[in-house]
């Protein structure tokens, strides 16, 4: 399934927030306030708020402790041509993590296993990127603005599910690699492979494979450890009905 012939914006923003792996970063350089890019690998938290792992060497990060006004492009990382596949620009703020600390080392290794060996090294800390709107490009036609009401993920009420996440992701990944692939191939439309689970949130799960992400939506809001087996229960007998 193509996210990009889904129309509804805020479902497809969250899931390319959900999905992306890497990034655009614009920031401003302090004395001139010239705009200067930057390549960045994200992961996301989740309620969908982008998380960053950057050094005080780099620029960007420099110029985020002057000036905390970022944007950020995702986008979808299409084959063909890349300006008909769906991409948001993402304007806000980035803060460095104080507190949450190990939340969002748990979602930014889950996305880049690699980024374990220098998580640790003191010139290096969390960002998270607080929104205060998206750019949406659906393709030809197809743009809108969105507050970030509409698209980041309630997580009211679903305090059981976010404090059980690091066991649901690792009971997922150590019995049920195979309902995974099963949701990947006939759920989603993707090939078979080594899929993982990444993280959940109530309205969906993401699933990743190497460089390859995928997002499993759920068919209703899910908030409780419970709802979500019975809900991953019956995608995957879907799944296997061919339905």
């Amino acid at each position: 399934m193509d996210p990009s012939t889904d129309v509804k914006p805020a479902r497809l923003t969250r899931s390319l927030l959900g999905r992306s792996r890497q990034g655009a970063l614009a920031t401003l350089m302090p004395q001139s306030g010239d705009p200067y890019c930057s390549l960045v690998a994200v992961a996301s938290l989740p309620d969908g708020m982008p998380i960053l792992l950057i050094s005080r060497l780099a620029i960007h990060t420099k110029n985020i402790l002057s000036d905390r006004r970022v944007s950020l492009m995702l986008d979808e990382r299409v084959p063909g041509d890349p300006l008909e596949g769906a991409r948001i620009m993402l304007a806000g703020t980035a803060e460095e993590a104080q507190d949450d600390t190990e939340l969002l080392k748990r979602r930014y290794l889950a996305a880049h296993p690699s980024a374990e060996e220098f998580a640790g090294f003191r010139d290096f800390s969390f960002f998270r990127l607080r929104p205060s709107g998206v750019h949406l490009v659906a393709g030809f036609g197809r743009i809108v603005d969105l507050a970030p009401r509409d698209f980041l993920t309630d997580l009211t009420g679903a305090e059981a599910l976010l404090e059980a996440e690091p066991d649901i992701v690792a009971h997922m990944n150590a019995d049920h690699t195979d309902t995974m692939n099963l949701y990947a191939v006939k759920l989603l439309g993707a090939t078979e492979g080594a899929w993982r689970c990444t993280g959940c949130d109530p309205e969906g799960l993401d699933m990743q494979d190497d460089r390859r992400t995928l997002r499993l939506e759920f068919p209703e809001r899910i908030v409780t450890p419970g709802a979500l087996r019975l809900a991953l229960k019956a995608l995957a007998d879907r799944a296997r009905a061919g339905v």
